[in-house]
């Protein structure tokens, strides 16, 4: 990811920031794009948070920070952001007092399977000091980066922050997604390097961890990413073979508009002579998944990034299922303001009106991961539309839940967030879109997730609560969770450098 952004404002570097609440109040960058500042909508919603967690704790006769790992803090920030962007959260005043009303607009549980999350393995080295200074340590180097960027006061948030690398590592991982979360399955998945070996998680790590956790549990609890890089042409299908034939990945991760070392632009999955191949090994492989980046611009040429490409190649490729990474938005930065402007949502408007004129195609998935984060937090009525057009247009069985966690830390707030939202009657009406109802939520949570990865969810549902980390979830919120409220991802200061 650039570092610098229009705005030169300062960032903290995946430093565990706690978050104002139980709900993030500024945009998150899982470093696939720069973090644009805090809006005046979102610091808003943060004043009205403080002021309701402070008024109710004292009525509870508790400190507002042990008010705000409970639900009615949940319920507090989902009040909150009511007050500030209308009624988009289907929140009683009442759950900020008592657990049982929290728990009786909850409803029945649903089975969440998120497809995109994401941990940071310990060889991992941003700042390239590996290759810069003999002998250095990639852990050691990274861990002087952040200690440079707390003592030198680059942002003040980061002030006594302790943090380590291990707050990006599987362990923490396992408390934030499946102690912290309802999440009972998850994908595991990769930014890229500059070869598919050299990604932030290799695919042999990918693969080890997703074995090692569903060794622990006892059950399977994640399911792991190859990586296909089709620009490397032949040593691409034979690194693919052996992903699949050795570490049994469950699917493929692309990204189209992010390029190998010695290529200086993208590629496109409609392209004949590059992609082809790929896809082709990938069903004489049997993995017949293929995750995709699309939006959250990467690499040279922006283009490369737009959905638009998946059409013919879906086409070709009836047999393989396409799951379109963050649903093709572009970015969450001014959204709001260009679709009061033109109706717009750049990128994901487009391809879903391309996928309605083509109805015939029914192999293409839209998954939310960093894009239901960044609206729902920012623009919640675009977050309303988004969500709208990509059911219209794809429908309630073709939309998969992802998260982008560890990033956003915990993915609760995203379920819960999610649990509450609703597209407004007048959107329904004005838009046709259809209703964002209980069942349309459960498909997308995890049960679509589930058909696509061959998934028996009954017999999920019952092995989840008795495998050794179900047990432990019922051991650790028993004693009272832990929820961190950190973010693991970028974010902007709130003030200009």
């Amino acid at each position: 990811m650039n570092r610098r952004d229009p705005h030169d404002w300062k960032r903290t570097a995946r430093q565990g920031v706690r978050s104002a609440g139980p709900i993030p109040t500024r945009i998150v960058s899982n470093e696939e794009f720069a973090p644009p500042p805090q809006t005046d909508d979102q610091a808003a919603v943060e004043r009205a948070v403080s002021r309701l967690s402070q008024e109710v704790s004292g009525r509870l006769g508790m400190t507002r920070r042990s008010f705000l790992k409970t639900s009615g803090g949940m319920a507090a920030a989902l009040v909150a952001m009511n007050s500030v962007f209308g009624r988009f959260f289907d929140v009683l005043h009442a759950e900020l007092f008592e657990p049982s009303a929290f728990a009786e607009q909850q409803g029945a549980p649903v089975f969440i399977f998120d497809v995109q999350t994401h941990y940071v393995g310990s060889h991992y080295d941003p700042t390239d000091a590996e290759s810069r200074r003999k002998g250095a340590v990639a852990k050691e180097a990274l861990l002087g980066l952040r200690r440079r960027a707390r003592e030198t006061g680059l942002n003040p948030l980061l002030t006594g922050d302790h943090g380590t690398l291990d707050d990006l590592s599987w362990q923490n991982f396992v408390k934030e997604v499946f102690l912290d979360s309802e999440t009972s399955i998850g994908l595991i998945s990769t930014p890229p390097g500059p070869y598919p070996q050299e990604a932030v998680v290799p695919p042999a790590e990918m693969a080890h961890i997703r074995d090692e956790i569903n060794r622990l549990a006892g059950s399977q609890r994640m399911l792991a990413h190859g990586l296909a890089t089709p620009q490397l042409g032949t040593a691409d299908l034979e690194f693919m073979a052996m992903q699949a034939e050795r570490l049994r990945v469950d699917a493929w991760k692309c990204y189209t508009g992010s390029c190998p070392k010695g290529f200086d632009r993208g590629w496109r999955m409609d392209d004949e002579r590059i992609a082809y191949p790929m896809l082709e090994q990938a069903r004489k492989l049997n993995v017949k998944r293929v995750c995709v980046h699309k939006g959250l611009p990467l690499g040279p040429v922006p283009e490369y990034n737009h959905p638009k490409d998946l059409i013919k190649a879906a086409k070709d490729f009836p047999d393989i299922d396409f799951l379109v990474y963050h649903s093709g938005l572009r970015g969450a930065a001014s959204v709001d303001e260009l679709f009061a402007r033109t109706g717009e949502i750049p990128w994901t408007t487009e391809f879903c009106r391309m996928k309605a004129a083509e109805t015939g195609i029914r192999n293409i998935y839209m998954e939310l991961g960093s894009t239901f984060a960044q609206l729902v937090t920012t623009h919640p009525a675009v977050c309303a539309h988004l969500l709208g057009q990509i059911l219209r247009a794809f429908g309630p069985d073709h939309v998969l839940w992802g998260t982008d966690s560890i990033w956003y830390g915990t993915p609760q707030w995203q379920i819960e967030a999610f649990r509450r939202f609703r597209i407004p009657e007048s959107m329904q009406e004005q838009h046709r879109y259809p209703p964002l109802t209980r069942e349309t939520k459960a498909r997308i949570f995890g049960l679509n997730a589930a058909r696509v990865f061959g998934v028996d969810v009954a017999a999920t549902r019952r092995a989840v609560p008795e495998d050794y980390v179900g047990r432990l979830r019922m051991s650790y919120r028993e004693e009272g969770p832990e929820p961190s409220h950190r973010l693991y991802g970028w974010v902007a200061d709130k003030r200009k450098g």
